[in-house]
């Protein structure tokens, strides 16, 4: 009885494997938008001088956390389909109207409830003053700051992983913001007392907003998604700073739903 001839291995042509394992890898690669959009109709609102070398770190940040970063200033980028690519958006000081129409707020408000991290950086609680669903998402909105000054910073939550490498207490020159409308569920981790700063207007802020705690950064976990917020960060060298480095570093990781054991 003669044998059949035995079939021969299939072999996948390496050319195939080599040209394959990019494309994978890309896929699984995590994206950010960093998104730094400032307009008022009358063409008066304030547009931060530190955007671009915030845009640069935050590129050189998501390279060293394996990241692919995109930066816009174009509302257009806000559809369901373009926002599916990104893991965590980035309101890099955006101030004002973020957005030009409902469907772009639409495809936020989708990306945040599936999911989705939101990262704010300094006036990105400025941005979208008149939409109570984006305080809600930041964490609060922009009431004031203080002349630029020196302040310190107290650490409120040592154990936290986004307060990995940051000092209990640190001197900072910057602008202090007052958020109102905070959301009650806020996880402050940097904070400063605001009756230690030079403030002639204090006097004229509620009390209860204020207190002797002023949130200058937190956590938040809403509507679906995880916040990460900042309020420092005024000043185009803050960007290489490597203490503001590391805090924007860690929240960015937390917010990923990344963020490692000390």
């Amino acid at each position: 009885m003669m044998s059949r001839p035995r079939p021969r291995p299939r072999f996948v042509p390496l050319l195939l494997v080599l040209r394959a394992a990019p494309a994978a890898a890309l896929a699984a690669e995590p994206r950010l938008l960093v998104y730094t959009r400032n307009y008022t109709p009358d063409g008066k609102g304030y547009v931060h001088a530190n955007i671009a070398h915030s845009v640069e770190a935050l590129k050189s940040l998501g390279a060293e956390m394996g990241c692919a970063v995109d930066s816009s200033d174009d509302p257009a980028v806000f559809t369901p389909e373009n926002l599916k690519k990104y893991r965590v958006l980035i309101f890099s000081n955006s101030n004002n109207e973020a957005f030009t129409n409902d469907a772009q707020r639409d495809a936020f408000q989708g990306f945040i409830k599936a999911g989705g991290g939101f990262v704010g950086i300094h006036s990105a609680t400025g941005s979208e003053r008149s939409w109570p669903y984006y305080w809600s998402v930041a964490g609060g909105k922009f009431r004031r700051h203080p002349k630029l000054q020196k302040f310190v910073v107290r650490l409120k939550d040592p154990a936290h992983p986004v307060a990995a490498g940051v000092p209990a207490t640190f001197e900072w020159e910057d602008e202090c913001y007052y958020d109102e409308f905070l959301n009650p569920d806020i996880h402050p981790l940097l904070v400063t007392d605001p009756t230690k700063l030079d403030d002639g207007k204090i006097k004229a802020d509620p009390a209860a907003l204020l207190g002797d705690s002023v949130p200058l950064a937190w956590t938040l976990k809403t509507n679906g998604g995880r916040t990460f917020y900042l309020a420092l960060g005024h000043k185009p060298e803050h960007y290489d700073d490597p203490l503001f480095r590391t805090i924007l570093r860690n929240g960015i990781q937390w917010t990923m739903g990344e963020s490692r054991p000390r």
